[in-house]
């Protein structure tokens, strides 16, 4: 059994008030709390162990070195990778795929169009359509249908009708909450020749991502979306096509003979690392998937799937309150707009009860532009450590605000 209260009092940052109210924290799609274990394992660095990275050869450098690869090999282990070598620490989900895409670009591998889907968030969408807008290669989106999911019969057609080098696809969906079938949709675009570049920035909490059974070929997500610090993320490559992408980020560390000449590189993943990496954050991340796999996280993720479907419960009893999809699957989120409320004013107002709720176009201005008609949405995102009690307040404090908006309108 699922026990949120023992799992809350890691998260002391939720017994805070705000503006006098108790704190209901539910825009963890954005960013979600850090544990206080994981807190700890940095700040113990810090004070014990924390020297530059890969090149000194006294004790606190070899020790570092030690922790930020021990990390390496645990993202490894919780994506699954075959090697350690396949990790790339970055910057997090927007580094990994900009980096990718400039990579993917500069070392000959963009022998076609790149495919994307229209429920991409802008960091798996903008880098792919400013290269391609660069390089002269076409760039096209894949619909969706009318529930919210992506159109497997529209997307199969892109790929069999184009000459495609790349599909990126996001594995959730930051505004609808759609869990693509990434296995399926691997399968597919492998049929056609394609290689597949995976957004896991939402997915990488909620679900359990094997990067050898989904078969894709690249996969990005974020240590600040499952408990890690911020500044910190991964980009997994299979080794084959790590091997043929060429560095675009130069400097210290990821250089092997340099000369007037010329410059030979690392091998992967050190290639891809220029500088001083977030090693820190690397360590910190590495706790934060200690801390998720020390809980039952079948059991998390019943408890949360079960949590937010009690939230869209509830909120469908709000009048005038409209769902931004209904997919097969969904993970993570509830998007939704409000007759006669807009959002920045739901918002604004909840946050002054102690609700925190995201309101915006979410990075994903195709999707509510072109698909749904909407330029801003609120955004309700629970996590595990969030309880039934804190949805009944969220929905309470939002019937308010949507009365009050509605009284001065």
């Amino acid at each position: 059994m699922f026990e949120v209260q023992q799992v809350r009092a890691d998260f002391p940052i939720l017994s805070q008030e705000v503006f006098g109210h108790p704190l209901v924290y539910l825009d963890n799609a954005a960013t979600m709390q850090m544990p206080e274990p994981v807190l700890q394992t940095v700040v113990n660095h810090y004070h014990a162990d924390n020297a530059n990275v890969h090149r000194g050869i006294h004790a606190l450098s070899e020790r570092s070195t030690r922790a930020l690869e021990t990390a390496r090999e645990r993202v490894r282990a919780f994506v699954n990778a075959k090697s350690a070598d396949e990790i790339v620490f970055t910057s997090g989900t927007t580094g990994s795929l900009n980096m990718l895409a400039d990579m993917w670009f500069g070392s000959g591998c963009a022998d076609g169009a790149v495919v994307t889907t229209m429920m991409e968030h802008h960091a798996n969408f903008v880098p792919w359509q400013q290269a391609c807008l660069k390089h002269g290669c076409d760039f096209l989106g894949a619909p969706l249908d009318e529930k919210g999911d992506l159109d497997m019969g529209e997307l199969e057609n892109l790929l069999s009708c184009h000459d495609v080098s790349l599909l990126a696809v996001t594995h959730v969906s930051n505004v609808l909450g759609t869990v693509n079938p990434i296995g399926e949709i691997v399968a597919m675009a492998h049929a056609h020749g394609v290689k597949v570049a995976v957004d896991a920035a939402q997915s990488i909490r909620h679900e359990v991502v094997d990067v050898q059974a989904l078969d894709c070929d690249f996969l990005a997500f974020s240590g600040h979306k499952m408990g890690g610090p911020t500044g910190i993320g991964v980009l997994y490559g299979k080794m084959a096509e790590l091997e043929r992408l060429r560095p675009v980020r130069f400097g210290g560390e990821m250089v092997g003979d340099v000369r007037v000449a010329g410059t030979t590189f690392e091998r992967a993943p050190l290639r891809f690392e220029a500088g001083t990496p977030n090693y820190i954050g690397a360590i910190g991340l590495a706790a934060a998937m200690d801390y998720l796999d020390n809980l039952d996280r079948a059991e998390v993720g019943k408890y949360e799937h079960e949590l937010l479907a009690y939230a869209e419960e509830r909120l469908a009893g709000i009048d005038g309150l409209s769902f931004l999809g209904n997919p097969e699957k969904r993970a993570g989120c509830l998007s939704f707009t409000v007759e006669g409320a807009h959002p920045f004013d739901v918002a604004t107002l909840a946050d002054k009860l102690g609700v925190a709720l995201r309101s915006g176009n979410q990075c994903a201005q195709p999707l509510l532009y072109e698909a749904y008609d909407a330029h801003n949405i609120t955004r309700l995102s629970p996590a595990f450590y969030n309880t039934y009690d804190e949805i009944d307040v969220a929905v309470n404090v939002l019937h308010r605000v949507i009365a009050r908006i509605r009284s001065v309108s």
